[in-house]
């Protein structure tokens, strides 16, 4: 079979619900790995909290995180990197509204760096549970453009919050709305999205399209799988993102569904 590019999500497609690795799902990663293929986590994760999945899953290849803003190989210096930051004045703005746009913890970040107004609880690995002083954001500290700003804001401000970024800065941010029960939205760079970085990596590692493999089950997934030649939805994903994909696993992240499906696939022996 043709070397392919198989590009993976983390979160509800590699990770079981307790955000950890089975045994089976690396044996099998590195088992396609073995057989000439390259497999690369796209992830919408920061580096700092899927660098630990990347390692234990014995990777070499180029990693995208922050929904595609960023594109690297962990542990190296690689010539082709790139990193697509939005204007820090936009994360202070933000910052200077939090309380009338009911913003409650925020956290602006770039692959080795965060900064957030304040500690939580809320969610260990996405926001800080403790910072040091140079971690506090304010504008001393933040003298760069970060990648990206992950923002939790109070219940019921979802839409005003929104209009009021799009009204000052939609021609410059995208905002994703995250699933799942917290109420959480991140602010990106303009276009950014996982098909990006795929399609970066496809081009980068000289792999064609209906080459590319790409398995995800959130919203944030959607571009991806449609870029890809085959994209593969779990069978926990979202309906639409099931409804879009050119194929389902048979079973849902809990039980290897990604591994089984990439044994079936390349006829790994695992």
């Amino acid at each position: 079979m043709n070397q392919h590019l198989i590009a993976i999500d983390l979160d509800g497609t590699t990770l079981n619900n307790d955000a950890q690795l089975s045994e089976t799902t690396i044996k099998t990663i590195q088992a396609a790995s073995k057989a000439g293929h390259i497999v690369s986590i796209v992830t919408g994760r920061p580096y700092r909290i899927s660098q630990r999945y990347y390692d234990s899953l014995g990777l070499k290849s180029a990693m995208v995180n922050f929904n595609g803003a960023l594109a690297h190989i962990p542990h190296q210096t690689w010539h082709q990197e790139y990193q697509k930051n939005l204007n820090r004045e936009i994360a202070l703005d933000l910052l200077t509204h939090k309380d009338e746009l009911g913003i409650d913890t925020m956290t602006a970040e770039n692959k080795l760096h965060l900064w957030a107004n304040q500690q939580s609880n809320i969610m260990a690995d996405f926001f800080p549970t403790k910072l040091t002083p140079k971690e506090i954001l304010n504008s001393n500290n933040l003298t760069s453009d970060p990648t990206a700003l992950t923002v939790e804001y109070h219940p019921g401000e979802k839409d005003k919050l929104i209009k009021n970024i799009t009204n000052k800065y939609g021609s410059d941010v995208d905002i994703r709305v995250w699933g799942g029960p917290h109420n959480i939205l991140e602010v990106v760079s303009k276009g950014i999205q996982k098909a990006m970085g795929v399609a970066y990596l496809a081009k980068t590692y000289n792999i064609d399209q209906s080459n590319v493999i790409a398995f995800g089950d959130e919203a944030n997934d959607a571009e991806m799988l449609k870029y890809a030649g085959r994209g593969v939805a779990m069978k926990n994903a979202i309906p639409s993102i099931a409804a879009d994909a050119d194929d389902q696993t048979e079973d849902d992240n809990q039980h290897d569904g990604l591994a089984h499906y990439l044994q079936n696939y390349f006829k790994l022996s695992v």
